[in-house]
């Protein structure tokens, strides 16, 4: 217990409703089986926060529909310009991926991404494609994204409920024409942004490392927590390489590891206590 704040354990094998009471239900567990409890839940317990709703979380999981929000927002403001890359969903026959590519206009070099984001380690294996005929090498079903030089860094934004905290992590190098004339085929990364990464402290190019400008995120993270109807997730954004104010938004992942997060304590602990508050408002 902790400024009045108490966590309990759900129990499995019992129903949901048997249990509590509570205000907010957090979870992170995924499964046809237990999104329809968490619904069944909602429905009948209107006064309790479930964070988030399943149906929201389950459009993250799938990387075809993942950056839709991102790309039907068009951001555009003083500060720059938000996009996502051009991207393909190739959900079977890895031989027919080079014609695909062909008839799509995407340019090289590709990422790979497996189709489904559900947090696992497969999940987050990336590989870069740099010759035509090796993406026949791929094993769908992937996205294919076209990739865009920023530096070797990216931006983890992280956001719990109106609370925004960004963190540098160095990502893929830069693509010169030089490695695209060697046909390298496809280089594979297990996962490229994690905590031994942080960029934080590196010694960086001031044009690379310069954090995306305040304003521009809050407008973003404001208008996809409306979107998506999640209040926990984190936006992987990077800035394309010799532009100032070019932004990419390249992933978005649900309820990430918040430990990474400066200060995640406290903003975790004050955004939980405003919802009981405004629960109790309700009541």
């Amino acid at each position: 217990m902790n400024k009045g704040i108490l966590f309990v354990a759900v129990d499995h094998n019992r129903p949901l409703s048997d249990q509590g009471p509570f205000d907010i239900v957090l979870h992170k567990l995924s499964g046809k089986e237990w999104r329809q409890v968490l619904e069944d839940y909602r429905l009948s317990h209107p006064e309790v926060t479930v964070l988030d709703p399943p149906d929201a979380i389950q459009h993250l999981r799938n990387r075809q529909y993942m950056l839709q929000a991102v790309a039907d927002m068009n951001l555009s403001d003083s500060y720059g310009t938000v996009g996502v890359p051009r991207q393909l969903v190739i959900k079977r026959d890895a031989l027919a991926i080079p014609e695909l590519v062909n008839k799509a206009g995407l340019t090289l070099p590709l990422v790979a991404k497996p189709l489904v984001a559900d947090g696992s380690a497969k999940s987050h294996e990336l590989s870069l494609a740099y010759e035509h005929f090796s993406l026949q090498n791929l094993e769908p079903p992937l996205v294919l994204q076209e990739f865009v030089n920023h530096g070797g860094v990216l931006f983890k934004v992280y956001i719990v409920g109106d609370a925004i905290k960004v963190v540098r992590r160095f990502s893929l190098p830069d693509v010169s024409n030089w490695e695209l004339s060697k046909d390298a085929g496809i280089y594979r990364f297990p996962r490229v942004s994690c905590a031994a990464a942080s960029a934080d402290d590196a010694d960086l190019d001031p044009t690379v490392a310069e954090l995306p400008p305040r304003p521009l995120l809050e407008k973003l993270a404001k208008e996809l927590r409306w979107r998506l109807g999640l209040r926990l997730f984190n936006l992987d954004i990077i800035r394309e390489y010799g532009t100032r104010d070019h932004f990419y938004v390249i992933d978005i992942n649900y309820f990430p590891g918040y430990g990474k997060m400066p200060e995640y304590e406290h903003i975790f602990t004050d955004f939980l206590l405003s919802l009981g508050q405004g629960n109790y408002k309700k009541k």
